[in-house]
């Protein structure tokens, strides 16, 4: 069970939270980069900046495609594909379509389903002890979005990650893990070509760091801020403002006490 009060670490609390920061890594100086880590740094960087050009590119149609991009790759693609269906076995859909819905997440580059399932099982097997790949005992910003370039990170905690076999005995899924950026590359190329840099921003800018932020925020806000319904031994909470932009996903303390369930 994971303490909030535990006292006299150097680091202290993460503010308007009971929430201790008891370990630090580094952000960005003072880590080892390895070339994963660049790749992925690099991406993250390159499409935040896409964002940034937003209210210079602003049409109904360039925003309608980005919403319906967040529908499709992030509430189908994420949410239901990768987290409740791949992750949890929530629901059972046919292959076709399971497949079909993996897909639309693979294109919101968060990587392919197996490194993501792994990652997210990994998450409620160790919630918020020293293995968990995201706790805010490590600090907000690397439970938010820090892991997610530090590769060395995960190693450290999973030399060999074998818990995602159902996965990997599926030759579509080895087949996406293999060839992974080539996908998203052409999906963003496609979207240049059809909509110009216009789309582009709104498409894969826009529409991909909204749902990096909203995937981050249940991973770091619902492990700070809200309430507990139900006494899981970890730092799961219940964020009425983080389920709001997340079709319920901030429910996270009900979530960690039922999560093989489906709502």
């Amino acid at each position: 069970m994971v303490s909030e009060d535990v006292k006299d670490t150097k680091y202290g609390k993460i503010l308007f939270s009971n929430v201790t920061v008891t370990r630090k890594r580094n952000l960005f100086m003072g880590r080892t980069w390895r070339t994963l880590d660049v790749k992925m740094g690099v991406g993250m960087l390159a499409v935040h900046l896409l964002t940034f050009f937003a209210p210079f590119t602003f049409t109904w149609g360039a925003f309608g495609a980005g919403f319906s991009t967040y529908v499709l790759c992030g509430v189908f693609g994420i949410t239901l594909s990768y987290h409740r269906n791949l992750a949890h076995h929530s629901l059972k859909l046919p292959k076709w379509l399971e497949y079909t819905f993996a897909y639309l997440g693979v294109l919101y580059l968060q990587r392919d389903p197996i490194y993501w399932v792994s990652i997210h099982r990994y998450h409620h097997q160790y919630v918020d002890s020293e293995k968990d790949p995201h706790s805010p005992t490590f600090g907000f910003w690397f439970s938010h979005m820090g892991w997610f370039f530090d590769s060395g990170y995960i190693l450290e905690k999973y030399q060999e990650r074998k818990n995602v076999e159902d996965l990997k005995n599926q030759l579509f899924y080895r087949f996406i893990k293999r060839s992974y950026l080539l996908h998203p590359f052409a999906f963003a190329t496609l979207v240049y070509v059809l909509g110009g840099f216009t789309y582009l921003v709104w498409v894969v800018g826009v529409a991909t760091t909204w749902g990096y932020h909203l995937t981050f925020l249940v991973n770091s806000a619902c492990h700070i801020w809200g309430n507990q319904a139900w006494n899981t031994g970890d730092l799961s909470k219940n964020n009425w403002w983080v389920a709001l932009i997340t079709f319920d996903e901030g429910w996270h303390n009900n979530h960690h006490a039922f999560e093989y369930s489906v709502g």
